[in-house]
């Protein structure tokens, strides 16, 4: 059964990492599906491939939700991916501005710089796909960013409003919750249409990198299981996987 995102919500002063807070509550079998973990002082947040993620206390939305994903199978699992990209963009949009893309497989960016981050991490037991633990971290009120993160922007920087980050991980969780009512096999591949058609440099020749190689490429599609399908200038297409590529950004890009 599927309960409603963000219900309930519980609100930490501090923690290290909202993923693993839900994963340790998930582990005691006595959480409920849709049940939400926010803190705007998260110490030691967690990012896609090891990356770690940290904020000033107040800069950051760091919002985890524990899921029951019984609308998808396991072979699947990419819908769910496209469908919190989605809500998370569609949150994001609501407070920045139409210019809000998703970076393959699921970052939110502003324009070309890095607004947010998304990272699931699924709990099997065998073969059954008993929970799916969502993390997301919206910059929010970073007035700048150190050398370090050149291509990061938040909230405040776009729009010169101070936001209450709780307020924002609860417009969060309304756009995560009705993107995730939409998870069905009828509605797969018009989400995967829209995703695809709402990404960061789509049908756009940039520059990429992999394996030490920088090439320029075109985002042709992404297909059902996540693969990135990339054409190079020579016509070869590439099918990559989450990792196997770098994005050239900023200035490195002309």
């Amino acid at each position: 059964m599927i309960h409603v995102i963000g219900h309930p919500l519980y609100i930490l002063d501090e923690v290290g990492s909202t993923n693993n807070y839900a994963m340790e509550q998930v582990n005691t079998g006595k959480v409920t599906s849709g049940t939400a973990w926010f803190t705007s002082n998260q110490t030691a947040g967690k990012g896609t491939r090891g990356k770690t993620w940290i904020a000033q206390p107040g800069d950051i939305s760091a919002l985890s939700i524990a899921l029951q994903p019984s609308m998808l199978p396991l072979s699947r699992q990419f819908m769910l991916s496209v469908a919190v990209a989605l809500g998370a963009a569609d949150c994001f949009i609501s407070l920045a501005g139409d210019e809000t893309v998703i970076k393959w497989p699921n970052d939110i960016y502003w324009r070309d710089r890095k607004a947010g981050g998304i990272l699931i991490e699924n709990v099997l037991r065998g073969s059954i796909w008993q929970y799916a633990i969502i993390g997301i971290g919206f910059n929010v009120n970073q007035p700048a960013f150190p050398p370090e993160l050149p291509n990061a922007v938040s909230l405040l920087q776009i729009t010169g409003k101070r936001r209450e980050a709780i307020e924002v991980a609860k417009v969060l969780c309304a756009s995560l919750e009705n993107r995730i009512k939409q998870i069905h096999p009828s509605n797969y591949e018009a989400m995967l249409k829209e995703y695809t058609s709402r990404l960061f440099r789509w049908q756009q020749p940039a520059l990429y990198k992999k394996d030490g190689e920088t090439f320029r490429g075109t985002i042709r599609d992404v297909l059902p299981d996540g693969h990135l399908c990339l054409e190079k200038e020579s016509g070869e297409m590439l099918k990559l996987g989450f990792g196997e590529v770098e994005f050239v950004l900023g200035s490195q890009n002309h």
